[in-house]
């Protein structure tokens, strides 16, 4: 069974930065053979869906994001470790929100059939 954990949450004051981690473990038809797997972070406000911020190809390592906040937020991953990151700079009170850690078997390139999920942390930012 996969299982994926992020780590990286906390709170920091509007313009402030922070990194989140996400580690993926177990086995199963997710990792596959050949890594063409995708990785991406959601966030989710209560009362609101969830909304996708930014994917990466575990493989390829192209990466895709919202434009709520390209230019702002970088993902990255280190495919050996099944780790994937997102860097987020110049942070806003609009970006508060739990920030889920997701995985799809199919290459990146929407916010649909991710079917794999963290628990999630928590991101809270502040004036």
């Amino acid at each position: 069974q996969v299982r994926l954990v992020e780590s990286g949450g906390g709170s920091v004051q509007t313009g402030g930065s922070l990194r989140l981690s996400c580690v993926g473990s177990g086995s199963g038809p997710l990792f596959g053979r050949d890594g063409s797997y995708c990785m991406g972070w959601f966030r989710q406000v209560p009362g609101k869906e969830r909304e996708g911020v930014a994917g990466i190809g575990m493989r390829s390592g192209v990466p895709y994001y919202s434009d709520l906040v390209k230019g702002r937020f970088t993902i990255s991953r280190v495919s050996a470790n099944r780790t994937v990151f997102l860097e987020m700079n110049r942070l806003e009170s609009e970006d508060t929100a739990t920030y889920y850690c997701a995985a799809r078997t199919s290459a990146c390139g929407s916010w649909s059939g991710y079917n794999t999920w963290g628990q999630g942390t928590q991101v809270t930012v502040s004036s």
